[in-house]
């Protein structure tokens, strides 16, 4: 399996030898550094630690600056553990987005745009109520309550609240084309998170 962490550039497309075209997500895509490596008899599981995104110094405390310097990393913001990797790797050395191929199935993990408090037809698209006769229920949840029996609302209801800003995996992505010189991989279809958002990419099955 390959692993590697990177950021979301925008959307565009792409046009294959047979003149197809692609609509793709770019990701810059490492280099990342291996911050540590976790074993099963000393950390009870088996797992590589990557780190990823440039940032200044003073926006680190000691002991992230201290963790990185035992890698001979610079300063850099996302720490990210990928469980069951790390074969062949040691602390130290460096990952790049050549670990991907075209043609490859991977899936991409990030946080969701948050889109704030919104109501059930667009959280859970719900149908409107009538809207004449004097109705009031336009844009009402309608009744979510019981009888006399249980007296109360079952767990689970869907219902307005909080929508997105959520971590999210999206599954079966075909890598459409890799350029290491340019750390960048490209990706069939959308990936979750806003522009410069920070993704997690593994190789799928």
């Amino acid at each position: 399996m390959a692993a590697i962490l990177a950021r979301k550039l925008g959307m565009t497309q792409v046009f294959g030898e047979d003149g197809a075209v692609a609509r793709v997500t770019v990701l810059e895509a490492g280099p990342c550094h291996v911050t540590a490596i976790r074993t099963s008899e000393r950390d009870g599981y088996d797992a590589v630690q990557l780190a990823f995104g440039s940032v200044r110094e003073k926006a680190l405390s000691k002991g992230e600056l201290g963790h990185l310097a035992k890698a001979d990393a610079p300063p850099l913001r996302h720490l990210v553990e990928f469980r069951d990797e790390g074969d062949g790797l040691a602390v130290g050395e460096t990952v790049s987005v050549a670990v991907f191929e075209p043609g490859q199935r991977v899936k991409v993990s990030g946080t969701s745009k948050g889109k704030g408090f919104q109501g059930t037809i667009k959280r859970h698209r719900f149908s409107r109520g009538p809207a004449g006769h004097g109705s009031h229920n336009v844009r009402a949840p309608g009744s979510i309550g019981a009888s006399a029996t249980p007296s109360r609302v079952v767990k689970g209801i869907r219902g307005p609240g909080q929508m997105g800003n959520k971590r999210v995996t999206q599954r079966g992505l075909e890598v459409v084309a890799v350029r290491p010189g340019e750390n960048l991989l490209f990706v069939r279809g959308a990936v979750p998170g806003p522009r410069n958002g920070y993704v997690e990419v593994r190789s799928d099955g």
